[in-house]
């Protein structure tokens, strides 16, 4: 039987099967993955698109296991209407995607970033930061991932405002003006953040998006930024990105790199061949 990989990396050997690597290092288009999958029984998903063109061209495929959480790139409906198991790691990422927004939130609280840039160009310039201590930290969604944010911010001892579409009867208007840092993990990818909602922020404010790039308006993000505005962002709705965010200096961007250390890859490497495995079973 025949494994294809979609995910951009992927470093276990699967005795007894062929696996097929992505051969691009990146996210692949719809007409890359019909040629990938041409004779593949299952899949080890990125964020590549998965859809009804996809599966009826490629009748073999039993099985897909997600390497992640999100499962926004698989039409789960056509799946199951070409018999295709489909399945997701939705525990493995949540620590280090919790740490990764962390080490953002710092790395632009404490303005390491430009600060570093300073040493570089020969300055010794002293850049006065903001702590999150006392700080007042809206979670938009509250899932596996914003709660163990949550955890690691109130050991820091910020206060925590909790806002969750799926499950909050506050209105998200009513919290903006509240936030000192907004940090972005909500499912899907309706948009959040907009122009109307951007305005109702701080003139200081630090927004983290760890989740996706669909909830927030890149060009009306661009327009907020400046000042003590700042922006992280390590997902996107294109990727690789090469939008209008990497032209702003308030804008910190990652290319999607959060689950990227290696206890965390190694553990949902080995979740989703697991679970590939057994729906290949027959």
């Amino acid at each position: 039987m025949k494994i294809a990989v979609g995910a951009s990396s992927f470093s276990r050997e699967i005795p007894g099967y062929e696996v097929i690597l992505n051969p691009y290092g990146r996210k692949m288009t719809e007409d890359e993955m019909i040629a990938h999958l041409h004779d593949a029984d299952g899949l080890l998903a990125g964020l590549e698109p998965l859809n009804e063109r996809v599966f009826a061209a490629c009748p073999k495929l039993k099985a897909i296991a997600r390497i992640g959480i999100g499962m926004d790139n698989v039409d789960s409906g056509a799946a199951k209407r070409h018999g295709i198991k489909v399945s997701n790691t939705p525990d493995a990422p949540t620590y280090a995607v919790a740490e990764m927004t962390l080490a953002a939130l710092l790395s632009i609280a404490r303005r390491i970033v430009p600060a570093n840039v300073d040493m570089h160009n020969g300055e010794w310039k002293k850049r006065m930061g903001v702590s999150i201590m006392g700080g007042t930290v809206l979670l938009i969604g509250h899932g596996r991932i914003g709660k163990r944010f949550a955890q690691m911010l109130e050991s820091f001892g910020a206060n925590l405002l909790i806002y969750d579409p799926l499950h909050s009867n506050d209105l998200l208007d009513d919290l903006l003006p509240l936030a000192d840092i907004v940090s972005l993990h909500a499912s899907g990818n309706s948009l959040i953040l907009g122009k109307a909602q951007l305005k109702l922020l701080k003139e200081s404010v630090i927004i983290l998006n760890s989740a996706r790039g669909g909830l927030v308006d890149e060009n009306a993000m661009y327009d907020f930024l400046g000042g003590d505005k700042y922006y992280w962002a390590d997902t996107f709705t294109d990727e690789p990105y090469n939008g209008i965010l990497t032209k702003h200096p308030n804008a910190i961007l990652t290319p999607h790199i959060s689950t990227y250390t290696t206890i965390c890859r190694e553990q949902m490497e080995t979740q989703a061949v697991a679970n590939l495995l057994e729906d290949l079973k027959v």
